[in-house]
């Protein structure tokens, strides 16, 4: 369908053309330099020790997992509202999930109080999930695990850029995962970062990126090695040396990007209470706005969701909007509702959960996007 307003866009030129033409005419396609470089820039990024650039953010939890040797017999805490691949990260391991609510509607990120009623000696690990692009309460979070012995892996695929605190999301756990899908802020089509600040398991994920192997192609290309042993069960989760060009493009666009993510969303939200409360409820994290005024915390501004009211038909809500050109979404159908993770999980009851997913639609955002655009959405919803 030909949208008037998509619900996302590529900030896309001749920069992102140029850089997958170097990596072709350079005849290195996978795992080289540019990759190198990519990792070194969102290290920096991060202001974690290392990063990882790996095929997708879904093996990117799985390598996370398995850095933390989660395995059978294991549970790990998870949110519910969230993409399936965070759950199935946990369920490829041979772990069990357990399902956490959110807080409330207009902070829907992981409850740090499930931590604690979820907990049982089975649990090793936490994955917080910043839902578009909005931190997790990190220090209850930290708080509630640590204690417990309880390792933490941020699913910030929808965070890059983003903080709290002044510290980057990705290293305020023990691991952190991004995504560059093609509807993210930094967008490479497929592809994902693992940071961490702790050698040991920056060595565990490396090794088993590759399959294992102790020294790569690129190693044994410029010389610095012969041959290679095969020393852990890896996999192959490499991203390729076109994707990492892409990433680096993107990278020097982010920021500011970002910053247009937000001036957009306090659009909509000066606009929604004003012309909208009796058709939606208050955007959800508005109310953290002057936390970011104040520079409490920093954004990244991934989706734009909105409450409709309790026993409003979404259907005919998103039909509307599409008549009138404008694409909308919802994030998202609760994982533990889905019928395979009930048959693996069993039946569990997520109120606030449910509540929201429910009644959220998403509404289009992306930094490419015009004041004009907004306004058509805007008057869309009447």
């Amino acid at each position: 369908m030909d949208w008037k307003v998509p619900l996302a866009d590529l900030d896309y030129g001749t920069e992102e053309e140029q850089a997958v033409l170097a990596v072709l005419r350079s005849k290195w396609l996978t795992m080289g330099a540019v990759t190198q470089q990519f990792e070194e820039r969102f290290r920096e990024l991060t202001g974690t020790r290392y990063a990882l650039a790996v095929s997708n953010a879904t093996q990117a939890l799985h390598l996370a997992c398995l850095a933390l040797g989660i395995g059978a017999g294991d549970e790990v805490i998870v949110p519910s509202l969230s993409f399936v691949a965070t759950a199935n990260a946990v369920l490829y391991t041979g772990a069990q999930v357990r399902f956490a609510d959110i807080l409330d509607p207009l902070e829907p990120t992981l409850n740090p109080a499930e931590i604690e009623r979820l907990a049982t000696p089975r649990t090793k690990a936490v994955i917080v999930m910043h839902y578009g692009g909005y931190p997790c309460r990190m220090h209850e979070i930290l708080a509630a695990c640590q204690p417990r012995g309880l390792r933490v892996i941020e699913d910030a695929a929808h965070s890059p850029g983003a903080a709290l605190a002044g510290k980057p999301l990705g290293a305020w756990g023990d691991i952190g995962c991004f995504s560059f899908f093609s509807n993210k802020n930094l967008s490479t089509g497929e592809g994902g970062m693992l940071t961490t600040s702790d050698p040991a398991l920056y060595e565990k994920m490396k090794l088993q990126r590759s399959h294992g192997m102790t020294t790569l192609t690129y190693d044994r290309h410029h010389g610095h090695a012969f041959s290679y042993d095969v020393v852990d069960l890896g996999y192959n989760d490499r991203i390729d040396e076109m994707r990492a060009a892409l990433g680096l493009c993107q990278l020097a666009k982010l920021a500011a990007n970002n910053a247009r993510r937000w001036q957009l969303t306090t659009r909509y939200w000066d606009s929604l209470p004003a012309g909208y409360a009796a058709r939606v409820l208050e955007a959800p994290f508005a109310h953290l706005r002057v936390q970011v005024e104040t520079g409490a915390l920093l954004p990244a501004c991934h989706l734009l969701p909105i409450l409709l009211p309790e026993g409003a038909n979404r259907e005919e809500f998103m039909t509307g909007l599409r008549e009138r050109g404008v694409q909308s979404s919802i994030h998202y159908p609760p994982i533990h509702r889905f019928t395979y993770h009930r048959a693996r999980c069993g039946e569990v009851h997520m109120p606030k959960t449910e509540a929201y997913a429910a009644r959220e639609v998403t509404l289009p955002l992306y930094p490419t996007m015009g004041e004009e655009s907004v306004d058509w959405v805007l008057a869309s919803l009447m």
